[in-house]
């Protein structure tokens, strides 16, 4: 899989990552060989992805193309939402007191790039935020809480290339070079026209199916030719590699289900239960 770096210039790029064709946002838009490309994964590191923005048509055209772009546009528009945000805080509330207890400040800034972070400690987390908010380089924003004496997440956005400290660049090259080596793999039984994803909690107590209906649901899917796919929580960051969403967690608006849903939803996937049944059941 060819794997594209894309900036709005070049020249303003000070890191060299290995085994990846660096190039021009424009020249990536415009280009015929780019447009014929198959199965390109396109990593937008333009300078902004705000609506109408170079940026924003990077990852646009990406997905037009057929290519895997990162940041997508629906990970552009969770990076708006604080909706979106305040549910991911919710959702590693144990993970984010653990990381940053030993932070004595009011505030905290974490830097991730490609999942990770200069310090150790903070891995785990920034892989957690790297899976929900799909971005090359993103700064998260911490602010604890005294009344409640916890961390929230405040907001996450993009890093522009240029922002990244000196002293931090040999690792974000490093770890972009881990990151584009690794290769990920999926079982398939057989050859599948379509892959269908199916969102279940293994320790949910009463789950809408059990354990011997989601086998039955894989084994009606394979006869249909569908490649069937468990999947979790942690999976959100994958949904894109999907043609179809089944969620067999029981929903709620203010719950991952639902993101799960309206991430889904809003890359064509099909969807059951779509964002509208959820909101109109809860």
């Amino acid at each position: 899989m060819p794997i594209l770096i894309v900036v709005n210039d070049p020249r303003d790029l000070p890191l060299q990552f290995e085994g990846s064709e660096l190039v021009a946002a424009k020249t990536y838009l415009t280009d015929p060989h780019y447009a014929a490309m198959r199965g390109a994964k396109v990593f937008n590191l333009c300078r902004s992805y705000r609506y109408q923005s170079t940026g924003y048509y990077v990852s646009l055209l990406a997905a037009a193309r057929g290519h895997k772009p990162v940041p997508k546009i629906s990970t552009i528009q969770d990076l708006k939402s604080q909706t979106i945000i305040r549910v991911a805080s919710e959702e590693l509330e144990e993970l984010i007191q653990k990381s940053l207890s030993p932070i004595q400040s009011n505030e905290f800034t974490l830097s991730i790039y490609f999942g990770r972070n200069v310090a150790k400690r903070h891995d785990l987390l920034s892989s957690h935020l790297f899976k929900l908010f799909e971005s090359p380089l993103l700064r998260a924003v911490f602010v604890f809480n005294e009344k409640e004496h916890k961390w929230h997440l405040q907001n996450i956005n993009p890093i522009a290339v240029n922002d990244i400290p000196e002293e931090h660049r040999p690792f974000v090259v490093e770890v972009a070079r881990e990151y584009f080596q690794r290769r990920r793999t999926f079982s398939r039984k057989k050859a599948a026209r379509y892959d269908l994803a199916i969102l279940c909690n293994p320790e949910e107590k009463e789950p809408p199916s059990d354990v011997k209906a989601i086998d039955r649901f894989e084994k009606a899917a394979e006869s249909l030719g569908l490649a069937a796919e468990l999947i979790d929580r942690e999976d959100y960051g994958r949904l894109g590699e999907f043609d179809a969403l089944f969620i067999r967690e029981t929903t709620n608006v203010l719950h991952h289900t639902y993101r799960f849903a309206q991430k889904a939803a809003a890359e064509g996937l099909v969807v059951v239960d779509d964002p509208e049944s959820i909101l109109k059941c809860t």
